[in-house]
């Protein structure tokens, strides 16, 4: 079997600078010498055998289980270097059939009329707020952040995210605003600080909702900003006349676009504008990556834009602005990345090796998916009627630019508390 995966391997690494140890103790050098060195190792061949039948679970399974060694290098410098070769090359009859079955599970679970949106949530976000305190920035964003200007840090950059969606929503004062995913709370409360607007923010996670209405009271928005555990498809009488949602659509499903899409055009006041910040590709991927789905976001799904406008169109909603950003996720991966692995002690002690070992992949495959695998974010702004939006786009600067002015005055925010 050594010999086996180690003949994929050759097929694989053409270019790059790779030394394999196999559990045999056959060892090989591999690629063209270019590139960061990268040394691995495996420990068993049962290990070898679980890689070859089917490498988008259990490679990642085989380095968080240990089974996997990276001696010299790290995870992010092995998969780098895996995609830029293209991992077309490791396909075999064996592994695409098991691919193929992947895609038909994640396919037929989720048409299945079971509702596990609270679950699925709770897996991920609801797991030690000071796992998420060693990555992520002074107010808490867990989505893309927006690097404009280019070079900017993290806390930065994620404030130009909210300026920037904040300009698109077109707010003023009094309105009310509906956050479909509202996370810690920090979206809403810059909307309602910076516009003077009233914010519900609606999110399935406990330990979200908990540090949401604790962060919004400290601050004294409780009655401006309001965080409800509630899901969205149940809300009824109510219209808003703003919606945003960034970084839930992914959640969704790939069953119930248009299920959701009829409820925010049902939500979303006649002069109305929604926001919805996404993960999306650029081509339709049928299926998750399996060690995502089962390890990270079960039930997750990011479309593509196909399959996004037709649910859009048959709710009767007007496409006035789409803004792809291409590469600002994998700038806010790698951040994430180096914040995390720079305190892998705090993360081993929160919980242990393998569970810091299953997050540094997470991260590191994540930022490779927005290098090679064509992922992007997409910003698509709607409307119920033509002249609720103007008609150039003039306004996002003009509004940024007062954002700005704001943000000099606003008081900082403290230390998220959990």
């Amino acid at each position: 079997m050594s010999t086996t995966f180690l003949k994929l391997l050759r097929r694989l690494v053409q270019k790059g600078n790779l030394r394999i140890a196999l559990s045999s103790g056959e060892q090989a050098v591999l690629g063209d010498g270019s590139g960061q060195p990268v040394a691995l190792r495996t420990l068993d061949e049962d290990a070898e055998k679980a890689i070859l039948r089917d490498p988008g679970l259990k490679f990642g399974e085989m380095y968080v289980d240990g089974r996997l060694v990276i001696d010299e290098g790290n995870i992010f410098d092995v998969i780098s270097m895996m995609k830029a070769n293209g991992l077309e090359r490791a396909a075999t009859v064996s592994n695409t059939v098991t691919a193929l079955l992947h895609v038909a599970e994640q396919q037929i679970k989720s048409r299945l009329p079971v509702n596990r949106n609270k679950p699925n949530v709770a897996h991920h976000y609801d797991l030690d707020g000071k796992l998420f305190d060693l990555f992520l920035d002074s107010d808490w964003q867990y989505s893309c952040a927006y690097f404009d200007p280019p070079g900017i840090s993290l806390d930065e950059a994620q404030t130009a995210k909210k300026r920037h969606i904040a300009a698109k929503l077109l707010l003023e004062p009094g309105q009310s605003v509906l956050d479909v995913g509202s996370g810690w709370g920090g979206m809403g409360m810059y909307l309602a600080e910076s516009s003077d607007v009233e914010v519900t923010g609606i999110t399935l996670s406990e330990e979200q909702l908990k540090v949401s209405r604790g962060r919004a009271a400290k601050r004294g928005l409780a009655g401006r900003v309001r965080f409800e555990l509630q899901d969205y498809m149940t809300m009824a009488n109510q219209r808003f006349d703003r919606i945003v949602s960034v970084g839930m659509f992914e959640h969704v499903g790939m069953a119930n676009y248009g299920n959701f899409f009829n409820k925010m055009a049902d939500l979303l006041a006649p002069k109305g504008v929604m926001l919805l910040h996404s993960i999306g590709q650029a081509e339709k991927p049928w299926a998750t990556n399996p060690w995502i789905e089962k390890y990270i976001f079960p039930g997750g799904y990011m479309p593509a834009l196909t399959e996004v406008l037709p649910a859009i169109e048959k709710a009767r909603l007007m496409i006035r602005d789409i803004e792809i950003l291409p590469m600002h996720y994998a700038h806010t991966l790698r951040a994430w990345r180096d914040r995390f692995t720079a305190r892998k002690e705090e993360a081993i002690r929160l919980y242990d090796e393998r569970f810091f070992r299953m997050w540094e992949f997470y991260l590191a495959a994540s930022e490779t998916a927005f290098l090679y695998d064509k992922l992007l974010i997409f910003q698509i702004q709607l409307s119920r009627e033509q002249d609720a939006v103007p008609y150039t786009r003039n306004y996002i600067g003009e509004r940024e630019a007062a954002l700005r002015e704001f943000e000099k005055t606003r008081p900082p925010l403290e230390p998220v508390e959990f």
